[in-house]
């Protein structure tokens, strides 16, 4: 699921355009209807070709609403840059492309509205030349430019095919086990309480689950999920999800604030941060700067401690310490933006390169900026856990090979990574702890199915199970006896099942069972055929008697009950231990039988090695003493 936003110039059409792709006006405020104006984030949806339903963020466009602006993007994979074909590039619309190329949103394209307004086709040619040249040098420089009319809806088709197509290629959300929701909207509902809204990253969160609000440390627990107005049990990364909270009040939570498992992450007011400034902010960044600092949907005032350099001007880039007013929760390798209170300005952003810093670093330490520069480029262990993590199930040299990482330092990385549980070794292969528990959980969801569908089999055929995992042989015979170890299936040579499964025949099967056990006792040597116990029983029950061993087939159609099954294959045996072979004619006298059951007895010693045959004797296979 792909979340998109939009940015641009104030009175460009962005919302029009919202609305009338999606058929929700996303200014839901009575002042926003009232000024024709976006002041704070609006939220819609709309379904692709391709079938893919993606949320929408729209953003105000207005200089004075930057900050909600701000809050927004933060968690969208691709962005609509919306420039008026009347007006061309205006002062937002620069402002907003820099913030998107701080932010690294890689994937997007502008959208040139209003071109129902353009009678001049060479006036719109220019426009778009402008655009080129103002895209190029951010992640926007190879973006597709649409032309579309909200009013006419000219270039519609066009503009959901190539968003389809540039979300394609952009890879799903990562799924570490470590939910995290930036809240961008409160609200309450009669009868349900408070509702929050965001963007979900990093992991699922399902209803029942208790969660903490940070960095306030307020606890509740989900009630309800919904994306898209829809009801769901599990929200996914990537999706935008309304989050209905008990135990909490809605005047308890506040935008910026984050929701998430309680105990996996831990607010801070010390951040390390590699910084880009912007080309022709208007004064220099020095040390001990007041800034207003966002990432994520929050915001807050900080001060700047400059590392290594007295100031920063003007498209440097560089290392800075932030001392934040208020604790925010941040994560390695977050985006951010910094933008100057007075007067107002976007001045740079970049990257958190540690949330968790020990204390104040000397400004002027070489050992602390090589320690930076080291971890903006990530550990030895988290480069191959990063590896790991894209293979999924793999082995060893291959993650190490992915990493590009040299030998001594990929074996104490992989060394790290094995002790601290964040991987696992399964013979030469690795697999990251939240791959293991996905696939676990996959499995558990499988076979469960399997038994609701099938509660008289006692387990899924092994190679289905393989199928449903979507493994290989090899992996699957790999992976199947650590399931087994750990308890979350049981297994036999052909099939595997849950634990908790039992195969329990309703009342009237125990009746039918019972009657067809009779008849076997009844002639236990010339029992009832395949096709006669099919009638009496059905195919489910005759199925569940089989592989609960019950009941031996000996062939297509002859089937003997479990203790007859082994007192004359005994009879047999003993026979031949005293004898040294044996005939078909002696074996059906032996058994006081016919030759239709001796024949395919006999033929399924010899298939299962227990006779040989030599001409009309049988001998033991392997002769007892």
């Amino acid at each position: 699921m792909h979340v998109i936003g939009t940015a641009g110039h104030v009175d460009h059409g962005k919302s029009t355009l919202i609305a009338a792709l999606t058929g929700t006006h996303p200014d839901r405020l009575k002042e926003e209807q009232e000024r024709e104006m976006t002041i704070d984030l609006g939220f819609a949806w709309l379904v692709l070709p391709s079938g893919e339903e993606i949320g929408i963020v729209d953003v105000p466009g207005h200089r004075d609403f930057i900050d909600n602006m701000l809050a927004g993007v933060g968690g969208i994979d691709a962005a609509l840059l919306v420039i008026a074909a009347d007006e061309g590039i205006m002062p937002q619309t620069r402002e907003h492309l820099a913030i998107l190329d701080l932010l690294q949103i890689k994937t997007g394209m502008v959208v040139l509205t209003k071109i129902d307004l353009v009678d001049d086709p060479k006036w719109i040619e220019l426009v778009e030349s402008d655009i080129r040249k103002f895209i190029q040098g951010t992640v926007f420089q190879n973006a597709p430019i649409q032309r579309v009319s909200s009013v006419t809806h000219a270039g519609f088709p066009e503009l959901l095919e190539n968003l389809g197509n540039l979300l394609q290629g952009t890879p799903p959300r990562i799924n570490q086990g470590r939910p995290r929701l930036p809240v961008d909207r409160i609200f309450s509902i009669a009868g349900f309480g408070t509702v929050v809204t965001g963007t979900l990253s990093d992991g699922n969160l399902t209803s029942g689950d208790e969660v903490e609000i940070l960095p306030s440390g307020l606890h509740g627990r989900i009630r309800g999920l919904q994306t898209h107005k829809k009801k769901e049990e599990t929200a996914v990364p990537g999706s935008r999800t309304a989050v209905n909270i008990s135990g909490l009040d809605v005047h308890q939570i506040k935008r910026g604030e984050l929701v998430a498992h309680p105990g996996q992450y831990q607010p801070s007011q010390r951040l390390d941060l590699s910084i880009r400034m912007l080309p022709g902010v208007s004064t220099p960044l020095r040390h001990h700067t007041e800034v207003k600092f966002y990432i994520g949907t929050s915001e807050t005032v900080a001060n700047v401690r400059l590392l290594g350099v007295e100031s920063l001007d003007s498209g440097e880039t560089g290392w800075l310490q932030l001392e934040l007013k208020t604790p925010v929760v941040a994560v390695r390798g977050d985006r951010y933006i910094l933008r100057r209170p007075s007067p107002a300005e976007t001045i740079g952003g970049g990257m958190v390169v540690d949330p968790q810093p020990k204390g104040r670093h000397k400004r002027f330490d070489n050992t602390v900026l090589r320690a930076l520069i080291a971890m903006a480029q990530g550990s030895p262990a988290e480069v191959l856990f990063q590896a790991s993590l894209a293979l999924g199930l793999a082995p060893v040299k291959d993650a190490i090979s992915h990493s590009q990482l040299e030998k001594s330092l990929a074996d104490s990385a992989l060394r790290e990574l094995i002790d601290t549980g964040q991987c696992l070794l399964l013979e030469d292969f690795l697999i990251p702890a939240l791959t293991w528990t996905n696939l676990k959980e996959s499995a558990v969801t499988a076979l469960s199915a399997y038994h609701e569908v099938h509660p008289l089999r006692h387990g899924m055929p092994r190679e289905e199970l393989k199928s449903r995992l979507n493994l290989g042989p090899h992996t699957f015979n790999l992976i199947l006896p650590k399931l087994v170890s750990e308890g979350v299936l049981v297994e036999d040579a052909k099939w595997a099942a849950l634990p908790s499964h039992k195969v329990i025949f309703s009342p009237f099967q125990r009746v039918k069972v019972d009657h067809l056990l009779e008849l076997f006792k009844a002639t236990p040597a010339t029992p009832p055929s395949v096709k006669e116990c099919l009638t009496e029983v059905g195919e489910d029950v005759f199925s569940a008697l089989r592989e609960s061993g019950e009941l031996v087939a000996v062939s297509e159609d002859v089937v003997f009950r479990k203790n007859e099954y082994e007192s004359m294959v005994e009879q047999i045996r003993q026979n031949l231990i005293i004898r040294g072979q044996i005939t078909m004619a002696e074996v059906r006298d032996l058994l006081k039988t016919t030759r239709k059951y001796a024949q395919p007895l006999l033929e399924h010693l010899d298939s299962i090695g227990v006779t040989i045959r030599e001409g009309d004797f049988r001998r033991l296979r392997n002769k007892e003493k």
